[in-house]
């Protein structure tokens, strides 16, 4: 049988030490407490876990994120697609979402059955900072200002160190949102995801403070060869210190520390390169005001590959595909 346990995938997974954070099985299970059911399926060497969402009239929605779990990508055969349609009819789902763990045109799933979609789940668009070489080295390829920045923080008096208290970090995540115009997940929802992953060595919660009082805070993700920078916060006190910027260059240290060559900044304005340079400085909606921060660490702009939908039900799909133009348009 093709489903396997928690167990099994993780055992799975321990052949693949690159595979995103976004397919193992601290993910899925994190996903599983709101409102996810995450599936996993092994099949000769190649595996997916997906996660299945429940809609009204006991149908589902299915998601893979970030899938490239094989060896090599003709290892995506028909067999395996065919027990990914057992399950998602299994499951009712209306269609299967899918975002190829691959940069822009490095990545063709072969079944003519898929569309390409108009929607991403993830951000499409980052930065990755390459965190190969001395420390000299990675600081030598950030822009300037961003390194007066990191040792500015020091000379100010700004530390970083690694912290538990998650009350404190949903409370400047608060600020952040309301600050920045995001939308913020519960208190129990940044818990859940550090204890799942912190407890496996993958995660590090690190705040920035100035005599004992925090300023920023991070929650750095690390497995294989990559590390994200996913959830970040800060709050509007001593701003002119930049505890940021020390902040994300510890947060790449700790991820050096754990064996990681790239560090992904996820998720800066879905723009080409000379479209974000020309704006930035004018832009701080959305992503704008993050890529202002995020490009000054040297990273390459990088696009995913466009996600693809499998539909199940053609009906519901239209129907999705409406509620997602209303969404947009208004």
């Amino acid at each position: 049988m093709p489903e396997v346990s928690l167990s099994d995938w993780n055992k799975f997974l321990q052949n693949h030490p690159d595979a995103h954070l976004l397919q193992t099985g601290e993910w899925g299970e994190l996903k599983s407490a709101f409102g996810w059911t995450p599936i996993r399926i092994v099949n000769k060497g190649v595996g997916a876990q997906i996660l299945f969402r429940k809609l009204p009239l006991g149908f589902t929605l299915g998601y893979i994120p970030k899938l490239a779990i094989s060896d090599q990508q003709s290892a995506f055969g028909e067999e395996f697609w065919m027990e990914v349609d057992l399950v998602c009819k299994k499951q009712r789902a209306i269609f299967l979402k899918i975002e190829p763990d691959a940069w822009e045109n490095g990545f063709i799933l072969q079944p003519s059955s898929f569309i390409l979609s108009k929607h991403n789940i993830q951000p499409p668009r980052t930065i990755l900072v390459d965190l190969r070489g001395s420390e000299e080295e990675i600081l030598a390829r950030m822009k300037q200002k961003c390194r007066y920045n990191i040792r500015l923080a020091e000379k100010k008096g700004v530390t970083v160190r690694a912290w538990d208290d998650l009350d404190g970090f949903y409370k400047m995540i608060q600020v952040t949102g309301g600050r920045d115009g995001f939308g913020v997940h519960s208190l129990a929802y940044y818990r859940r995801a550090y204890d799942l992953c912190r407890s496996t060595g993958m995660c590090e919660l690190l705040v920035a403070e100035f005599e004992n009082k925090p300023l920023a805070a991070l929650m750095v993700f690390a497995r294989g060869k990559r590390a994200w920078y996913i959830y970040g916060a800060s709050n509007d006190e001593e701003r002119n210190r930049m505890p940021a910027y020390l902040l994300q260059w510890e947060a790449m240290r700790w991820a050096r520390s754990k064996g990681a060559e790239e560090y992904d900044l996820w998720g800066v304005p879905d723009a080409e390169e000379a479209a974000l340079e020309a704006q930035f400085e004018k832009r701080n909606d959305g992503l704008w005001g993050v890529y202002r921060f995020k490009r000054g660490f040297g990273g390459e702009l990088k696009r995913a590959a466009q996600a693809v939908d499998k539909v199940y039900s053609f009906v519901f799909y239209q129907f999705y595909l409406w509620r997602l133009a209303g969404r947009e348009g208004g």
